[in-house]
This record gives C-alpha cells, structure tokens and sequence, in this order.
C-alpha cells in the first residue's frame, strides 16, 4: 500500500511537472506568435503600400539574411551575422550597412557578379526575426526561393557547413519564424556548425555564448568559407542548383592554427 501511495505521488509529480513544461512552452509559442502578428499588421502595411526600391529595377534579385540577436553578434547563436560580415568585408561593403527602419534591420544593395544581391542584418530579436525578412522581401521585390538564410546548426560540429534547401526548420526559432511569416519553407539554408555542448552544460547557455580562443582560429577559416561557398551559390543562375561539396575542417585544426586544412573530396 504505501509503494502504491509513492508511486502515485511520484507519477502526479512527473504529471505536474510536464504539464509545466507543455504550458510554459505553449504560452512562449503563443506571445511569438501575437508578437509577429501585431508587428506584421501595424508596420508590416506601410512597407507593402509604399514604393518599392526601384534600383536594379527589372533585374532578378537576391537576398542574403545573416540570422542572430542583435546586441549578441559574437556568441555562438549569431554566427550567421558574422558569415555577413565577412562577405561584406569580402566584397569592400564593410562601411556600407545602413539601418533601415521600414525593414526593421541593416542593409546593403550591392551586386554579385552582375547580380543584385541585398543583405540583410535583422534587427529584432531570433524568435521574430522572419517578420524582418518578408518586409525586406516585400521592399526589395525578392522571392522566398530566391531568399539565402545562414544560421548556426546544433547538429554539426564547429568546421562542418553545409547547404540546405527547404524543409524544417529542426528546431531553429530564426529559421521557423521564417518560414512561419513567409508561409514559405523553401528558402536556402547555409547552416554553419557550431556543434553541441559539452558535459552538463545547457543548450541555451551553449547558443548564446562566445567561441573560446581555442575555437577562434577555426571559427575564422569557417566564416571565410562560408563566403566563398555564398558567392559560387550566388554566381549560379539557379540558387537550387548542386553547387560546390560541403564544407569541412578537420578537428585537427585546433592544433594547428597556421594551416588551412582541405576540404573533402566530392
């Protein structure tokens, strides 16, 4: 009798627990969704009533979106803003972002081997981050398929990069928020691993830390190949096209920070 009362206490417990859980998460899931919707219909109008950015006009564009939290552009979560920075470096924009209130976040117009080409700093936070996006989207008279995110990938380990087109968004809140306002899952992903936590360390905490010195040589060598896998991804007539193989640096980079190390063969 009294294993059966332990027991019980101990499954209403497990119950109440995961019933605090599902609520939180639900809760969190809703205020996204109200937050979205409310800056979607009262800024989100303007943009689509005004005139559209008319440089270029008649050419096919493309959108490059640097995915992170602003404020935190140098933790792990953000590594999609720095893949910007160093293609606007690449390509001598660095002076040239302007913030750009319409769009809610900072831009460059620029071209890409004849091609137009806008990137795209959102400037709200991760989780609303797509409304950013489709009002850049709607200004500049961009496509979803012709719309480039890059963000950070749980699932690949630090020196892995790798392109993705459409499906879900495996539990990334930048790309979900996306797709969510988009309505559109068929935006091309360049995922840049930042690999899982090591020992207890949370999730969370994990994303929004910085890289250790040991990680920022290798951090580098992945920020420039990112560039260069962008710019053969934009040169293409076709973003859907196979383009080059996916990127990868060995572990053994850590150890030595003066060698570049090769990619794998196709």
């Amino acid at each position: 009798m009294k294993t059966f009362i332990i027991i019980d206490r101990f499954r209403r417990c497990v119950s109440g627990l995961f019933m605090k859980l599902f609520n939180f998460a639900t809760m969190r899931n809703t205020i996204t969704r109200v937050v979205t919707r409310v800056l979607l219909s009262k800024l989100f109008s303007p943009v689509m009533e005004m005139q559209r950015d008319t440089t270029h006009a008649g050419a096919h564009r493309r959108m490059v979106v640097g995915l992170g939290n602003p404020g935190m552009e140098a933790t792990r979560h953000s590594v999609g803003m720095a893949v910007l920075d160093a293609l606007a470096a690449h390509l001598n924009l660095a002076h040239c972002w302007h913030g750009d209130k319409h769009v809610s976040g900072e831009v460059i117009v620029s071209e890409v081997q004849e091609t137009p080409v806008i990137l795209l700093r959102p400037k709200l936070l991760m989780n609303i981050n797509g409304v950013s996006v489709a009002r850049a989207a709607a200004k500049y008279g961009v496509r979803a398929e012709d719309i480039v995110l890059v963000h950070d990938e749980l699932d690949k380990p630090l020196g892995k990069t790798a392109f993705k087109y459409g499906g879900s968004a495996r539990g990334h809140n930048g790309v979900r928020s996306c797709v969510d306002v988009l309505q559109s899952d068929v935006m091309l992903r360049l995922r840049v691993g930042i690999g899982r936590p090591e020992g207890k360390m949370s999730v969370e905490r994990h994303v929004l830390g910085r890289f250790s010195r040991s990680e920022e040589p290798l951090v580098a060598v992945v920020l420039q190949r990112s560039v260069d896998l962008l710019l053969s991804r934009l040169a293409q007539s076709d973003l859907r096209a196979p383009g080059p193989p996916k990127g990868r640096y060995v572990a053994a980079w850590r150890d030595k920070p003066g060698k570049r190390a090769e990619s794998p063969k196709p």
